[in-house]
């Protein structure tokens, strides 16, 4: 028997849901959209009128990781005080996700970044958790300017200061 996922992030676009999951697939391997489901036409009143055609309740993976979004209009705005971790081994991994999802240059510091449709991301190295953690004198310390000073994290860069070589 398939186990359930006990907790499953929500998404509230304003009109444009299917296109954000259709560009997240695209952007994470190992990544599908489940269902989709629209809103019916013949909406004249209340607060759906107008929203005929889109997504009522979309489900989607990334990454193995199962999200619910809809087109709810534009009541409600994403903000940086909820964000997804995306935890990478590489700096290819790091470059890939950045590249992908960071559109707005002036929400980019300590790995976040912020995406096209208003969703923030951290997009962070594995190693960094273990680097911060360190109890050695100074370790953490250098390494935590560097992840201050940071818009897009270098492993190298964290590594050295890290090794004390920066």
């Amino acid at each position: 028997m398939a186990s359930v996922q006990k907790i499953t992030p929500s998404l509230w676009f304003g009109s444009n849901c299917e296109e954000a999951m259709n560009y997240y697939v695209s952007v994470f391997p190992d990544s599908k959209i489940v269902t989709t489901k629209y809103y019916p036409e013949g909406i004249t009143e209340g607060p759906m009128k107008g929203m005929e055609g889109k997504v009522l309740t979309g489900v989607f993976e990334l990454a193995g990781q199962r999200f619910i979004a809809l087109d709810g209009g534009p009541l409600f705005k994403f903000n940086e005080s909820i964000s997804f971790t995306v935890s990478c081994e590489t700096q290819d991994e790091i470059d890939h996700y950045w590249d992908s999802l960071s559109a707005v240059p002036e929400s980019e510091q300590c790995g976040w970044c912020k995406d096209k449709f208003g969703v923030s991301w951290q997009i962070v190295p594995t190693a960094l958790g273990a680097m911060m953690m360190d109890e050695a004198p100074g370790k953490a310390a250098r390494v935590t300017e560097v992840v201050m000073s940071s818009k897009k994290f270098d492993i190298a860069q964290l590594k050295a200061a890290y090794e004390g070589k920066n």
